[in-house]
């Protein structure tokens, strides 16, 4: 079976999927974009997607192309059609099609929507498995990173960068001062040489990560404390573990950076713990995982 995309109003063929040439999303990176993780036919954190990019279109002057209601209802019809219970839907939200001119258009046009899905492997069951390592290199983004825009150069270069060197993910820190800023795709956090789970504040140098909402929100419940305050690279080295959140990520345990071990090397006991704790809130239990 064809997959199936939402293109401006029509549900298509993906093989035979358009956008105009003049889109301002093709022509400039003029747009946002969110990703939800689909997990038994439920969408994980929706109501935090939605608002992020409801935040990204006001800070960058787009409308919403449709009522948050219609758009939950294209995103369902997507998986539906699509026949995805466990997958990864993309939407896309660029301020249309004009002349090519860096201004906005002169006359408003319509925003351009675009929403996609794929399948992804069943949720990650073994902690041990799910381990990556990471690579650290300066963070070249521009500085409105609290924007999902889809301007993802930057990001990609990094990411290739640790393909390239046997790792998942590139650890971005700012080269005047030496902290860190997030992964290139994820939220990076550590356990600290005093034990202490920490993640950078937000600000404008990070994207506010949904996953990353979702786990503080867990802590809190369970009585588990966190300190989103910023760290440096050296104690990120001196750091007893690490993980990665994201949509995509979940809870991903860091076990080598710069092919160096985090700790003693394997996945730490408040790691794993956190991982279960996740697990529970995407499969819909709210209680502690003790």
């Amino acid at each position: 079976m064809s997959r199936i995309a939402y293109v401006n109003g029509r549900y298509l063929d993906q093989r035979r999927a358009e956008v105009n040439i003049e889109d301002r999303g093709y022509q400039f990176g003029d747009g946002i974009y969110e990703v939800v993780h689909l997990h038994g036919g439920r969408f994980i954190d929706e109501d935090r997607h939605l608002d992020r990019l409801e935040r990204s279109l006001r800070e960058i002057r787009l409308p919403m192309p449709m009522t948050r209601a219609a758009l939950r209802h294209v995103l369902t019809e997507v998986a539906r059609r699509n026949r995805v219970g466990e997958g990864l839907l993309y939407m896309q939200v660029t301020r249309g099609v004009a002349r090519r001119d860096h201004a906005f258009p002169r006359t408003p046009v319509p925003p351009a929507l675009v929403v996609t899905v794929k399948r992804i492997a069943p949720f990650p069951q073994d902690v041990e498995r799910w381990a990556a390592a990471c690579i650290t290199l300066p963070d070249l983004r521009w500085a409105r990173r609290d924007i999902k825009s889809i301007n993802l150069l930057p990001n990609c270069l990094a990411r290739q960068a640790a393909r390239e060197q046997g790792a998942l993910e590139a650890i971005l820190y700012d080269a005047a001062d030496g902290m860190i800023t997030e992964g290139a795709a994820t939220t990076f956090w550590i356990v600290d040489e005093a034990g202490a789970i920490r993640t950078r504040h937000l600000d404008q140098v990070i994207l506010p990560g949904c996953t990353r909402a979702a786990l503080l929100d867990e802590l809190r419940q369970a009585g588990i404390p966190c300190e989103e305050r910023a760290f440096s690279l050296d104690e990120m080295r001196r750091a007893r573990e690490a993980f990665l959140t994201s949509a995509t990520s979940f809870v991903k345990p860091i076990t080598r950076i710069d092919g160096e071990p985090v700790g003693d090397g394997e996945v730490g006991p408040v790691v794993r713990r956190l991982f279960e704790i996740f697990a529970r809130h995407v499969q819909g239990d709210r209680r502690n995982a003790a």
